[in-house]
């Protein structure tokens, strides 16, 4: 850690005025120190988040404190049965460590009622340094008591005689002492002068927080940030408190993320509520913070950061919907009396933490109860006229984040994610009435769904953004009634159908898919999709939803892909139209990478041969492509039998057709796919007879090809084929664990980084070509 950047801020203060009088003592808790509009409930939530030690003996013993002679006595006769005998056997660590702990009431009540402050000092001096290392429960055990002593003498003596024990340790070598001072500082605050609190306090935490290295200590340090914010009371202290939000949002350690989320952000936006500014500075920054992002990356989103605003504004929506409650219209009315409603079990999204549960933020479920029941009546029946807050979010929130989203690169799968499930936790939180009437309308009207809009909406418009993956699966989603799926279901047909006819690029559908298909009790509702595409009239729906099944696939059981899925790709394999049959190989291929069961991988494997086989195929250069490139993606990861039997004797045959292409553009291309799907294969484990009847000769053939097209291939080619050759030659068999890749031979690394060079210029698929250089993992 760096060294102090402040001196001793207790260096001025002279303790001997510091004097025992009752005048100073406050007993009570909270006293005038709460923050004004703050329910009783969040502040008790936000001080669980100080762990005490009162419910042990020991415990007990040190939360409270003698301040009588007779208590004294009563405290001394209670405690020394359990000091002497530890005394007598302290020789051994434990029994030391034992003694301490037993010591800890004895202190704490001799600092309380001493009349010399510097006894007092020396005192809480060795409190704090008792222990060489505390662990959780022995700091659990001094927080006890400093808590006990701070609410026995008061603020003023804390100030003066506490907080000087903490500054000392703040740099301390040891990390657990470190710790004790970070989570002092939060179970002190409700004790502390309230400047002190804004000021002095506040600057230690930014300290620590700034340059401990230690993930705990700064873990406690924004948990005792978050308590702090529960107790400020100076509006000049928000703009500090916001860039220390930001720091412990950005901070490395995901222990800090999760505790920033659990306590400092609710605690923060609690106290920027009561100021006014959640609707108008700290929801509004980090919006621009997020289409700032999204500016500057377009050529390469930081996704990190953008998690990181995304994420605190997705748990800042329970503090939005709590002030919209609280400032409605009817939130006068809102009185407990007579039986009080219910609120369903999964009303809400489950909370991180106490504090971002609304009933916490309100004061109570009975009370959040009677709220719910006043604001589904009056957005069903009355409307929004006059609701500032409701209708801030409606006209301004909403319409920013519809267009924020618009700007995503659909592609992104994890920021489709990320905003899919902060529009699922909005309109969960907000309700199935405000989904509706607010929600929904808000992106019907952007997404046009009909088929006059081809056009506009899908060749050049928002049906091929982000738009339409997060509408899917961030806010229809939100409600599972037979009538919302329906919705879900005419959606996605509605979006396939207009992507289709308008030949516009697939990406957003594939989103849809792709995020929808991670669960589970979505894949019934996605085949029902894909079936409406499998029968429709047009032969580009049908072909969409061909390419469409091969993301389905992954993850679902066997008994669908039985029972659904390969019925519907054998019907679309002999369509009409040949572009249609085409389209179902990579979805065939996946069948043969992701299932066991042999009765259809039987069936798979008969449909792929009839069209490698079928004299109606044989000059059919696009179909060979596709079976090409699916080899090469599923037959490393393929059942081997299969592979062995079928995929490389195949692959044997297509580069001897190849060889006698007469198009060269068309006999490169051809013969790139092949070298890419032999590339991946050559990480297999390849038998010496089928080295010598196919993978060589399909080698041999393909470099005739490449000696001709693509010299730089070739390269490659002849070290691979030299390899085969040896290991042929000196009969050595591979072992499939730990086996050299064939291609990986004596090639200098200059010629291998020129061909990946130049192979950049000729093939996406460089990753892919990389492997060739690669032990099998």
């Amino acid at each position: 850690m760096k060294g102090k950047t402040w001196g001793n801020p207790f260096s001025h203060k002279d303790n001997s005025v510091r004097e025992t009088n009752n005048q100073t003592r406050s007993s009570a808790c909270f006293g005038n120190t709460q923050s004004g509009k703050l329910s009783p409930a969040f502040h008790q939530a936000l001080l669980s988040f100080c762990r005490m030690s009162a419910d042990s003996r020991l415990g007990s013993e040190v939360s409270r404190i003698a301040d009588s002679e007779k208590s004294v006595m009563l405290m001394l006769g209670r405690c020394l049965p359990h000091i002497v005998p530890n005394v007598l056997l302290a020789k051994r660590e434990r029994m030391v460590l034992h003694l301490c702990q037993e010591l800890i009431p004895l202190i704490l009540c001799t600092a309380c009622l001493h009349p010399e402050p510097k006894e007092r000092d020396q005192l809480l001096h060795i409190l704090f340094n008792l222990i060489k290392r505390p662990d959780d429960e022995q700091r659990q055990m001094i927080l006890t008591g400093c808590v006990a002593f701070a609410r026995h003498v008061g603020p003023t003596r804390v100030e003066a005689e506490l907080l000087p024990q903490c500054w000392e340790q703040i740099n301390h070598k040891y990390p657990e002492r470190r710790l004790l001072v970070a989570e002092s500082c939060g179970a002190l605050a409700p004790y502390l002068p309230k400047e002190i609190r804004s000021s002095l306090v506040l600057s230690m935490l930014q300290q620590m927080l700034m340059e401990d290295k230690a993930d705990l200590v700064r873990e406690a340090v924004i948990k005792s940030l978050g308590i702090i914010m529960g107790y400020i009371d100076d509006p000049d202290k928000y703009q500090q408190g916001f860039e220390l939000l930001l720091s412990a949002l950005g901070d490395p350690s995901e222990r800090v993320v999760s505790a920033t989320h659990q306590v400092f952000l609710p605690a923060y936006a609690a106290w920027t509520t009561e100021l006014g500014n959640l609707q108008s500075h700290l929801i509004p920054t980090l919006l621009s913070k997020i289409e700032k992002l999204l500016r500057e990356g377009e050529h390469g989103l930081d996704e990190h950061k953008l998690h990181m605003y995304l994420s605190a504004l997705q748990s800042l929506i329970p503090s939005l919907f709590a002030l919209v409650l609280q400032n409605a219209p009817f939130s006068s009315k809102a009185k407990l009396h007579g039986e009080v409603p219910q609120i369903e079990v999964t009303r809400f999204p489950r909370p991180m933490s106490p504090l971002q549960d609304v009933s916490t933020i309100i004061g109570s479920r009975e009370q959040l109860a009677v709220l719910l029941q006043l604001y589904d009546y009056q957005l069903e029946h009355e409307g929004t006229t006059g609701w500032e807050t409701l209708l801030w979010v409606v006209n301004q929130l909403l319409p920013q984040l519809i267009e924020i989203v618009g700007k995503i690169n659909v592609t992104s799968t994890a920021c489709v994610h990320e905003f899919s499930r902060f529009f699922w936790r909005l309109c969960r939180t907000f309700g199935k009435i405000f989904t509706n009437t607010k929600v929904k309308p808000q992106f019907q009207e952007i997404l046009r769904l009909s088929e006059e809009n081809i056009d506009s909406s899908a060749g050049n418009g928002v049906l091929t953004k982000a738009t339409v993956p997060i509408y899917a699966t961030g806010v229809l989603t939100c409600y599972i009634q037979e009538e919302d799926r329906k919705l879900l279901v005419g959606f996605l047909e509605d979006v396939m159908t207009l992507l289709s006819l308008s030949h516009a690029p697939l990406d957003s559908l594939k989103a849809s898919f792709v995020e929808l298909g991670a669960n589970p009790a979505y894949h019934e509702l996605l085949l029902t999709v894909l079936w409406y595409g499998v029968v429709h009239t047009s032969a580009l729906v049908r072909c969409t939803a061909a390419r469409m099944f091969e993301l389905t696939l992954r993850g679902m059981s066997e008994a669908l892909v039985d029972k659904r899925v390969a019925p519907a790709l054998v019907t679309l394999s002999s369509d009409p139209e040949f572009s249609v049959r085409i389209a179902t190989i990579p979805a065939f291929g996946t069948i043969m990478e992701t299932v066991i069961q042999r009765e259809l991988l039987e069936r798979v494997k008969m449909q792929l041969a009839s069209f490698l086989e079928d004299p109606q195929y044989q000059d059919q250069y696009s179909l060979h492509t596709e079976i090409i490139k699916t080899f090469g993606r599923v037959g490393p990861n393929a059942e081997p039998r299969f592979r062995d039997e079928f995929v490389i004797p195949h692959l044997h045959k297509l580069a001897l057709v190849n060889n006698l292409q007469i198009v060269d553009s068309k006999r490169l291309d051809i013969a790139t796919h092949l070298f890419e799907a032999y590339s991946a294969l050559s990480c297999c484990f390849i038998s010496e007879d089928l080295m010598v009847n196919h993978f060589l000769p399909g080698l041999r053939c393909l470099r005739t090809d490449m000696e001709h097209l693509s010299p730089e291939h070739e390269v490659i080619l002849s070290s691979m084929i030299k390899e085969c050759e040896q290991k042929v030659e000196n009969k050595t068999v591979q072992e499939p664990q730990g086996s050299m890749s064939i291609a990986a031979s004596l090639v200098s690394e200059d010629t291998k980084t020129k061909f990946l060079n130049k192979m950049g210029q000729l093939t996406t698929s460089g990753a892919m070509l990389a492997n060739v250089f690669q032990r099998k993992k």
